[in-house]
């Protein structure tokens, strides 16, 4: 059964997308931890990210890198980089702008307008 990254690289879902290329994607989390919290994963459904092959594995740690310094671009913060590997079985990486109010788990609660601005800001 395909993970709700999967849907969402096909299209079957919307995303609030920020980046996209051949390999990856990366979009906002619709629950997200700061302002900004953006997914990156690969296009290739897989559960973990070292049983990625060597291509996607590199493509994905690029995106991350693009993203991230973008990111830090718009925000003025710095980025903060979690892989945690239980929430979605798809690989996947969180970034976030850090400021001084981040807490581990709080959730903010965004309108569409806000997330379609910060998508916009972020987008390249």
């Amino acid at each position: 059964m395909a993970s709700i990254f999967s849907k969402i690289v096909a299209g079957e879902i919307p995303c609030y997308k920020v980046y996209e290329d051949e390999k990856t994607l990366a979009f906002l989390d619709i629950n997200p931890e700061s302002k900004g919290h953006t997914l990156v994963i690969p296009k290739v459904e897989v559960d973990k990210i070292y049983e990625l092959s060597d291509e996607d594995y590199h493509a994905l740690w690029a995106t991350v890198k693009k993203v991230a310094a973008r990111m830090e671009e718009v925000s003025g913060r710095r980025t903060l980089m979690k892989v945690i590997g239980t929430d979605v079985p798809h690989a996947h990486v969180h970034l976030m702008p850090y400021d001084e109010t981040w807490e581990y788990g709080r959730t903010l609660k965004l309108t569409e307008d806000e997330f379609n601005e910060i998508a916009g800001k972020l987008a390249f």
